[in-house]
């Protein structure tokens, strides 16, 4: 007997390859029940591990979230500590279920800014997982969109003054080896919580097809029904890439 409740996805030849989410509203969450902001961090721990089974279940090959910003730097002290705790909480609890369900972790940004006990257990959790062939799981942890594409600017001028690079052999496949998403496939669907409607930084190349789903619920809120909800959206739109007739990724 099928369960009434089971959450069927939507026809796979419809789902994206890619989906980048702008996890927002941790701390108006929060505000809302009269909590402090980190309950909100934490409680959003709760949707990351959904998205994770649910794109895992799904067979989305590429799930990647916006865990940490370069100007979130910006926050409290005792914010982004705590942030910088839960990220190794996670990567600790987490990271033998993830090794398991055949989840390659990666992650992208400036990893060396990160607090050295953080970026120990990252790079711990991404050789574990550095040969599973199932979900790439990709971490944006002091990430900027314009940083990225600035750093591979400086890439791409590196190889020139080496003689290792022509200005006419620089097109858009080349420079987008030199972003810290070279071999990923470009984001099909950005998916951003909490009812802000902007990229805030967000893989400003990469998402400059992609479709883009906003929803009111705050991140702690969204789990696999308002994944369900963002894909179904995705499969009713006509992606044209530019052109007149639409077809697909």
């Amino acid at each position: 007997m099928v369960a009434q409740n089971k959450i069927v996805p939507p026809d796979p030849s419809r789902l994206p390859r890619h989906v980048a989410i702008i996890m927002d509203g941790n701390g108006r969450w929060a505000r809302k029940r009269g909590l402090p902001r980190v309950a909100g961090h934490k409680v959003g721990l709760e949707s990351v591990r959904a998205m994770v089974k649910a794109c895992s279940a799904w067979g989305i090959g590429h799930l990647t979230l916006y865990a940490f910003s370069s100007e979130n730097w910006r926050r409290p002290k005792d914010e982004v500590s705590f942030l910088m705790q839960l990220l190794r909480l996670y990567l600790r609890s987490e990271v033998k279920e993830l090794h398991e369900n055949r989840v390659r972790l990666n992650a992208i940004g400036r990893l060396d800014a990160l607090p050295a006990a953080a970026l120990k257990e990252l790079e711990r959790s991404q050789a574990l997982t550095a040969k599973n062939d199932g979900l790439v799981l990709t971490l944006a942890l002091n990430y900027g969109g314009r940083q990225d594409i600035v750093d591979a600017a400086r890439k791409a001028l590196a190889l020139a003054s080496k003689g290792k690079l022509k200005a006419s052999e620089l097109d858009e496949e080349r420079f987008a080896s030199l972003l810290c998403t070279h071999g990923m496939p470009e984001v099909d669907l950005v998916i951003r919580t909490s009812g802000e409607m902007r990229l805030s930084n967000f893989l400003l190349w990469q998402t400059a097809y992609a479709e883009v789903y906003f929803t009111p619920t705050y991140w702690p809120d969204f789990r696999q029904p308002q994944l369900l909800e963002a894909l179904k959206d995705f499969a009713r739109r006509e992606r044209r890439f530019g052109d007149i007739a639409p077809r697909s990724a």
